[in-house]
């Protein structure tokens, strides 16, 4: 059956169309009023937030880091200087998938899978967000063509020209001034981060740590205008940094090329200190090593090769060697034997050949087996008599006598800007007890007295208890920086001066150390053949392996590197002395015949003129009393 036809309705239509157009009509209002009321709120409401954001992403704040101090020695040689030079940096937040451009650059550069992990690794590290991290230094000029040719493939990645740490003087004063490195996630924590902004090294040792604060300055800024990858189109706004202070040192480098020079080669330590200012004059620890390598990264092969080596050219044989300081330590014992009033100089002690305490049956012996006889104090420091010094101890007593030797600085760190220094060891019946819970032995305090036993100290220690003899107790604390910017450096913890009840027993050790090196029987007599001048010395021996009651000493069975340590101490002019040495020859054995003229050739550079004369304001006459103990 057929459909019926409908009729269309036009009015029906017509309401429809005009209902649509009304309410699109209504909605493209609505949508434009809310446009206009966003635009309102961004560009009115909120538009100082997002003019000064969009003015933040245009105008950006840069550090300028400050130029780092020189550092000299006491004739104006440049020790630690700046050198300009080309670096690769790169920005994280700038550069999108940083791993995948780390991949592009050791690409375009041809480098090695060790330099693509050391650029990770240097990535990796705490830094500030948006701050630039360098990551390869020392760029030559093909490898700058290179990065710049390939740029585009190279986001948030530029090279920066800047000012690197470098030390033309070499190993000369590497342990001395020490060297700078990257600073590291631990040292960023404890770094003033305004200061340290746009900062990468800091001083890692010696005194370019002790001194940092001085060295690094005050950081500076700029406000650089950038367009949208992050380039610098111009400088609105500069303020300058206030540069480090520059440091001149005590140390004289040809007196320390003379002290390397006088080593030979040999492991070993110098410190040669003026006894009237506690200026340190040369400071020697061989091996030693170029810290030019630490500035901008060493590579761990280099690293490895240093640190494993077994004469330890990293390590600061001055500071940190811990040695029995054996007979060099006679001459305070004797000052405080005399102070405290156990012996006079006339006393005498019969020596033949060792030494036991009453009621003992073991000999402490003698180096001279044979023995010396009756000996008083002048000529027991002229024999480095073993058994005056054992009765000496012995009536002393430990207590007393570890009381003195701390006066000397045993025991304690001496120095004033040497941060590195270990402060060595002074037993007592104290410290015995709460180190190994045993009480005190009379033989320990015999052994006391002639530098062995549990005793240890360092060159440096060494040298600053035989300056107390030379300035008769006047106490300077030995110091690397002369000046600071001008002005020296002040002691915040000065060490009391040693008083005696009778200040002329220092004279009465000085003879006796005088006779060590001019005396007919002096133990290194030869060391002091055609010296112009009068020297005060006193020669030791630190053993290294234990000897057996009863054996003696024999090298052909004993390896090299476990034969005893020499050492040596001295001053001079004796009766008015400018230069304290302190020397220790690892594994050198004889502390008179191998230290002792060590000690010669540095004095003779410090104190002789180019002509080998000797200098007049060194010069003193010869008195008639210490001629008359030669003869």
């Amino acid at each position: 059956m057929p459909q019926p036809i409908r009729i269309k309705d036009h009015e029906k239509d017509a309401r429809l169309v005009r209902g649509r157009v009304v309410f699109g009509a209504i909605a493209v209002v609505t949508l434009i009023g809310v446009l206009i009321a966003r635009l309102y709120f961004l560009q009115v409401i909120q538009y100082e937030y997002h003019s000064t954001l969009s003015e933040s992403n245009r105008v950006h704040v840069q550090p300028i880091p400050p130029t780092r101090g020189l550092i000299f020695d006491r004739n104006g040689v440049v020790v630690a200087d700046n050198r300009p030079s080309f670096s690769l940096s790169m920005t994280r937040e700038r550069s999108g998938d940083w791993q995948k451009v780390l991949d592009v650059i050791v690409e375009v550069l041809q480098l090695t899978p060790e330099d693509r992990a050391i650029f990770e690794k240097r990535m990796r590290q705490g830094r500030r967000p948006f701050e630039p991290v360098p990551i390869m230094f020392e760029l030559t000029e093909e490898q700058i063509a290179l990065i710049a040719v390939n740029q585009f493939r190279l986001p948030g990645v530029e090279v920066v020209a800047q000012l690197v740490r470098h030390y033309p003087q070499g190993p000369h004063f590497a342990h001395s001034v020490g060297y700078m490195g990257r600073i590291n996630e631990k040292e960023l924590k404890t770094l003033d981060p305004v200061n340290y902004s746009g900062t990468h090294h800091i001083g890692k040792t010696g005194i370019e740590r002790f001194y940092e604060a001085e060295l690094h300055g005050q950081v500076g800024y700029e406000e650089v205008e950038t367009n949208a990858r992050g380039r610098v189109l111009r400088v609105l706004k500069r303020t300058d940094p206030i540069p480090g202070k520059d440091i001149v040192l005590s140390l004289d480098i040809k007196l320390q090329e003379a002290a390397e020079a006088a080593l030979g080669g040999r492991r070993g330590a110098v410190v040669a200190l003026d006894p009237n200012t506690g200026e340190v004059l040369a400071m020697v620890s061989q091996p030693s090593f170029d810290p030019n390598l630490f500035v901008t990264g060493i590579s761990f092969k280099a690293y490895a090769e240093l640190r494993d080596s077994i004469d330890r050219p990293l390590f600061n044989r001055v500071l940190r060697g811990l040695y029995p300081p054996g007979s060099t330590i006679k001459p305070a014992v004797a000052i405080a034997g005399l102070d405290a009033g156990v012996v006079t100089a006339s006393s005498r002690v019969y020596d033949p050949g060792y030494y036991q305490l009453p009621n003992y049956d073991h000999k402490y012996r003698n180096w001279n087996r044979t023995g010396d006889g009756y000996v008083d104090l002048e000529t027991a420091i002229m024999r480095s008599n073993d058994t005056y010094f054992y009765d000496l101890a012995h009536k002393l007593g430990i207590d007393r006598l570890s009381s003195y030797m701390n006066k000397f600085g045993l025991g304690q760190k001496v120095s004033l800007d040497m941060f590195e220094e270990s402060p060595g060891l002074m037993p007592s019946r104290e410290w015995k007890r709460a180190t190994r819970r045993q009480a005190w032995f009379p033989g320990e305090t015999l052994i006391l007295g002639i530098g062995q036993g549990y005793m240890q100290a360092t060159p440096l220690q060494l040298a600053q208890a035989t300056a107390l003899v030379a300035s008769k107790g006047k106490w300077y604390r030995p110091h690397l920086a002369k000046t600071i910017e001008g002005q020296k450096p002040v002691d915040p913890d000065p060490m009391p001066d040693i008083i005696l009840r009778n200040p002329s027993d220092w004279q009465k050790v000085n003879i006796g150390m005088q006779q060590v090196m001019h005396g007919a029987r002096g133990t290194a007599r030869k060391a002091a053949l055609g010296a112009q001048y009068r020297i005060a010395g006193k020669s030791g021996t630190a053993q290294v392996v234990a000897i057996k009651q009863g054996e003696k000493y024999d090298r052909s069975k004993v390896q090299e590197r476990h034969r005893d340590h020499a050492l040596f101490v001295g001053f001079a002019p004796a009766e008015n002395p400018k230069i304290v040495v302190s020397v220790m020859v690892e594994n050198g054995e004889s502390g008179s015949g191998v230290a002792a003229p060590v000690v010669r050739q540095i004095m003779d550079a410090w104190l002789l003129d180019e002509h080998g004369q000797l200098k007049p304001e060194y010069a003193s006459p010869i008195t008639a009393e210490a001629t008359a103990r030669e003869e």
